[in-house]
């Protein structure tokens, strides 16, 4: 799927998952579950499991494009919070990790501790993705805290 003039969705696509990557390295190996997680994401943005591996193994160049509003960001953030949660254990430099890509996807600093235990409890709690998105968005909204 990724080739040299590759568009801005697929940069998008292959930058989360790239993300995705580094989480779950980030406690020092790939779990399982961690991996099936990530190939899911991928199929479901038509990206071969061979070619998650290769992304996850570092044999393809990452470089990620930040999304353009809030909904592509907030979907980012719940994925790269689900995956963590996805082995059952929540490490801190997991938790560390979310927070500073919520930072780096523009979500204002004060709120994205708030913004990713948000997402956290709704995934722990088996509550519809698009229920703790609603929710998330109203609450960013509401609060004026959007930084992009």
């Amino acid at each position: 799927m990724f080739g040299f003039f590759e568009n801005e969705q697929a940069k998008k696509i292959k930058g989360h998952l790239c993300n995705l990557a580094a989480l779950a390295k980030a406690d020092g190996h790939v779990d399982d579950r961690e991996m099936n997680f990530i190939i899911t994401v991928g199929k479901k943005n038509g990206v071969s499991a061979a070619e998650v591996r290769k992304l996850v193994a570092g044999q393809t160049n990452c470089i990620s494009d930040l999304p353009g509003n809030d909904s592509e960001r907030f979907d980012q953030i719940f994925d790269l919070v689900d995956m963590m949660l996805a082995d059952g254990i929540v490490d801190e430099t997991e938790m560390d990790f979310c927070i500073m890509m919520a930072e780096k996807l523009g979500f204002r600093k004060a709120i994205v501790g708030v913004l990713v235990r948000k997402i956290s409890q709704g995934v722990k709690d088996a509550v519809p993705r698009e229920r703790v998105k609603e929710e998330s968005l109203t609450f960013l909204n509401y609060n004026d805290l959007p930084v992009r």
